[in-house]
């Protein structure tokens, strides 16, 4: 089965607006009386027809059918004016499902689950779609991104227990501190690629939840440690039972949303965890304040408050997630499910229009080892892998240590635990700032470049200037600062999956640049060192390092993908239509290996 995405070369053969005579102004309510019109247009976009698949319509038997003006698209609601957004003209945009030429070599596999609401001739309009994307962000994002805040209060609240003498109670140095963040962080890591082929064999349907209901249980007996083993007991199993989590998630939300919506829609999703980061600070400035309740540590019930907080998520989870678009009726869903089938047809046509790779698999069907190695060498991909690797270290390791810093500035434990929360405001300000700018711009490297050469002046600062011989509240505005970075993680991770172009390697990218991410972690987790307290000159002097590095890494993505496409542009330019028409149908060329593909940058 053949592969297109839009956007591509190749794409422009098949935006047939200027052939066909369709005009900018084509809407819903132009009501065209040509009977090649397409039945007065779809009868206002009702289903089409007697019969829900049409057969293809109008393309086999040379009708023409409307279709929506190339970058007619309003993305954001604020392009939205009444005199420069029309609800009523087509959305469907061109796609290789317009030519009968192309139409059989990108025709979805009877496999694929929504392969029934499949339908090259159906058209619809932009206020429709915006509406059906509303819909899906009540119904899928807004849960997906509870449960995101469940791991991540289940992943920080470490950090907020330090503040209620967690390594004294526990008789921990620094160091067995940084021992347990390395050793959550290599079970994480670990974890990835097992925990994404099972969920892809199962379903994250179902994978997702029993990962959360098994953790939860974990993080409630975190009440009960002892000592230094207990801890890193706890540590590993909750790397290896959260390891996964991520990348399921974003592949699961790739169902339901276009490449840019889903970059979007990643910024929330962090935005979710940087609010559950806040919600954790306020949280335990209450329950840390149990300490002596039943002769325990405030910390004990964080973890085992927070641990049940997960589990009532995480049993939610089996009944909230359908499988698919096509899949929602359920016990809690209703007997009708969320979505019309008109609806359904909506969400399922626009998403494989735009890119075809999405009806490569079933959302069921597991990988084999010889497509996982395929997906692994997939060096077009290793660029992001290794920006995942660096881009977040220099910041990660002044934000594991921001609460020990505000305790050794003098803030007592409840002040330190507030003091906190302004970075994560303003850090999810400026992350969703950032990704507005890259799909705005339509630049994703140089986008992404902001948030280093944002970090770098304060890591300079903290090199020069020994920071607590400093006014404490001038040390809090410099480290707040800091950590105020527009981080470019939710635009990293809907590059990657542009860039994966297939959902065999999306899956499996998926997981390896969240393993990079991981990875950076434990890179972070060790560079502040006890023997180089309190001032960790040798560490600031590594971070500097670093972002210096990451510097020249970004620009040396960008030129890495400007030429792999000049270089495709000079062969696929130097072939005939035809030779073009023939490399598409025998090609064995698969994803963003094919010639006509060209890399997001």
């Amino acid at each position: 089965m053949r592969r297109f995405v839009p956007g591509s070369a190749n794409s422009q053969k098949y935006q047939r607006v200027e052939e066909e005579g369709l005009s900018e102004t084509s809407s819903i309510s132009s009501n065209p009386e040509d009977e090649n019109e397409y039945s007065t247009f779809q009868s206002k976009l009702s289903p089409l027809g007697k019969n829900e698949h049409s057969e293809n319509g109008g393309l086999l038997s040379g009708k023409a059918l409307p279709l929506g003006v190339p970058g007619a698209e309003k993305r954001f609601f604020f392009q939205r004016g009444s005199t420069v957004y029309d609800e009523d003209a087509v959305a469907t945009q061109s796609s290789v499902f317009d030519d009968p030429e192309t139409l059989e070599e990108y025709r979805p596999s009877p496999e694929w689950e929504n392969y029934h609401k499949f339908d090259p001739s159906f058209r619809w309009s932009w206020g429709e779609e915006h509406r059906i994307i509303r819909k899906i962000d009540r119904r899928i994002m807004v849960f997906a991104g509870v449960m995101f805040m469940a791991l991540e209060l289940d992943r920080s609240n470490l950090v907020q227990a330090l503040a209620d003498n967690f390594l004294g109670d526990l008789g921990l140095s620094t160091n067995d501190y940084n021992l347990g963040n390395t050793v959550f962080k290599l079970a994480f890591l670990c974890a990835e690629l097992p925990s994404q082929l099972a969920a892809k064999w199962v379903g994250p349907d179902v994978w997702l939840p029993t990962q959360m209901v098994i953790w939860s249980v974990v993080g409630c007996a975190q009440f009960w440690l002892k000592g230094k083993t207990s801890f890193l007991v706890t540590r590993a199993l909750l790397g290896g039972l959260q390891g996964g989590f991520i990348p399921q998630i974003i592949l699961y939300l790739s169902y339901f949303y276009k490449h840019h919506e889903l970059s979007l829609r990643l910024a929330f999703f962090w935005t979710a965890s940087a609010m559950a980061d806040m919600l954790g600070g306020f949280l335990a400035f209450g329950i840390l304040q149990l300490r002596g309740i039943e002769g325990q540590a405030g910390w004990r019930w964080l973890f085992f408050i927070e641990g049940l907080i997960t589990l009532v998520v995480g049993l939610l989870a089996y009944f909230l997630m359908p499988s698919s678009p096509t899949s929602t009726a359920g016990w809690l869903r209703g007997k009708n499910g969320w979505f019309t089938p008109h609806e359904e047809k909506i969400i399922v046509n626009r998403i494989i229009r735009e890119d075809p790779s999405k009806s490569s698999m079933h959302n069921r069907e597991p990988l084999t080892p010889r497509l996982l190695w395929q997906s692994m060498k997939d060096f077009d991909l290793w660029p992001i892998y290794i920006l995942g690797l660096t881009f977040q270290t220099p910041m990660t390791t002044p934000a594991n240590y921001l609460t020990l810093s505000l305790k050794g500035l003098g803030f007592d434990a409840f002040k330190t635990n507030l003091l906190v929360i302004p970075s994560k405001v303003f850090h999810v300000i400026a992350m969703l700032g950032l990704t507005y700018l890259a799909e705005v711009w339509g630049e994703l490297t140089l986008t992404a470049l902001i948030g280093q050469l944002w970090a770098l002046p304060f890591i300079i600062f903290v090199n020069l200037v020994d920071i607590t011989s400093i006014d404490k509240w001038w040390a809090w505005l410099v480290m707040t600062l800091l950590l105020c970075y527009p981080n470019a993680h939710p635009i990293q991770v809907g590059w990657n999956s542009r860039n994966s172009n297939t959902v065999r390697s999306r899956t499996i990218s998926a997981a390896l640049y969240n393993m990079a991410v991981q990875t950076s972690g434990i890179i972070a987790a060790n560079i502040y060192r006890e023997d180089d307290a309190p001032l960790y000159k040798r560490g600031n002097h590594v971070l500097l390092m670093l972002i210096v590095l990451n510097v020249f890494l970004y620009l040396g993505t960008k030129v890495y993908y400007v030429k792999r496409n000049a270089y495709r542009e000079r062969i696929w330019g130097s072939l005939s239509e035809e030779d073009k028409l023939r490399y598409l149908s025998g090609t064995k060329d698969e994803g963003n290996k094919k010639l006509d593909f060209r890399f997001a940058h």
